[in-house]
This record gives structure tokens, sequence and C-alpha cells, in this order.
């Protein structure tokens, strides 16, 4: 898991230092609200999470598996004006204030610290402040950040104009089946098996997040 996230770092870092995310910098995403600059800041978040998880003490909260971690999550299909998806967007822009040849070297940076720290990170807790009394493996925590970063690459390419960045197929297979199982949650067994199988009766969205 720690391997294929840093690969998927990797990616989304070159990702970031593209010409086509600066010349974009200041335009709208493809996400509602959110400009490039945001959505990098977003995006560039999820590799700066893991040593500043990591630099955290132990948490002495009980710990919960991935799935129940989603499962608890107040964000997921929230309205785009909560206070904590007005945080997102604001807490992006600031990210990537410096522009986008620093948020790009930050990036680059931190994967390359990532590389001598997080392969042999002892195996342990881990918590952000803005969850609940819980706390997840920092597997499970690099699983997470392995989502946001494959889907928001997906998000950033489109929005100026690049394709999606390729992944290696283990930590795509591993995104799908943690989205299938939001999916299932959010909408039950009957429109996620018809979505994948018959199209004649699918639901017009199994949309997980």
């Amino acid at each position: 898991m720690r391997e294929l996230y840093l690969s998927v770092a990797d990616t989304a870092a070159k990702l970031l230092a593209a010409p086509e995310v600066a010349d974009g910098w200041h335009q709208p995403s493809a996400l509602a609200k959110l400009s490039v600059q945001g959505l990098a800041g977003h995006l560039a978040g999820q590799v700066f999470f893991i040593p500043a998880v990591l630099a955290e003490p132990v948490p002495t909260e009980p710990a919960i598996s991935i799935h129940e971690y989603y499962a608890r999550v107040s964000w997921i299909g929230s309205d785009l004006d909560t206070p904590f998806n007005q945080g997102i967007r604001s807490g992006g822009e600031e990210e990537a204030a410096d522009g986008p040849d620093a948020l790009a070297a930050r990036v680059a940076a931190c994967v390359e610290e990532l590389r001598g720290i997080l392969p042999t990170a002892a195996d342990r807790t881990v918590r952000r402040p803005t969850w609940g009394a819980w706390s997840i493996g920092l597997d499970d925590f690099v699983a997470s950040r392995m989502l946001e970063l494959v889907v928001h690459s997906d998000d950033l390419a489109h929005s100026v104009g690049l394709p999606t960045p390729e992944f290696p197929a283990p930590a795509v297979e591993t995104v799908v089946d943690l989205l299938s199982r939001i999916a299932l949650r959010r909408h039950g067994a009957t429109d996620v098996l018809r979505a994948l199988s018959r199209s004649e009766r699918a639901p017009a969205s199994i949309s997980a997040l």
C-alpha cells in the first residue's frame, strides 16, 4: 500500500508541475466553486497530510476500519456550502497561495521525504483533528489519501485539458474497491448491481462521493 501510494503521489507531483496547470491557475476548475489553484492546493494536501500525521503522537482514540471511517464522515454527499466544504475550498487556495511553481516544488520535495520515511514507518494509528473520537491505521490512512490523489488528479487534469494520468492497476483497484463500498452504502445493492450490469435498468448515478 505504501509503495503504491508513493507511485501515485509521484504522478500527482508531476501533474502539478505541468505548465498547463500554471497557465490555468486562476481559472475555474472542473469542480463547482473551486479554482484550479484551489484544486491544486487540495490535491497537494493529500501528500502533505502524511508527514503531518506521522509527526503527531500516537492517538489514544480507538481504531476503526477504513470502511467504517467512510461510513462515519459527514462530508460525503454534503452540500457544497457546508462549513466543511467551504473550509476545503479556502484551505486549498491557501495551500497554493505562493503559486504553481512553489506548490509543485513543495510536493516534489515532500514525496522525496516520504520515500525515506514512509516505507519503514511503524504500523501505528493516526488521526486528523477534524475527525470524531476515532483513529485509523496508518496503512488505511495512506489508502484514503491515495483515493483522494487518484480522484483529484483526474479532476485537475480535466480542468486544464490534460489526459488523466495513468496509475498502477493495483492502486486503481484499491480506489475502485473503496468507492464501490461507499456507493453500496449510499445507493443500496440493487442500484449498484444494475449500474454495473444492466444499463437498461441502471439508476442515473451511483456516485460514491
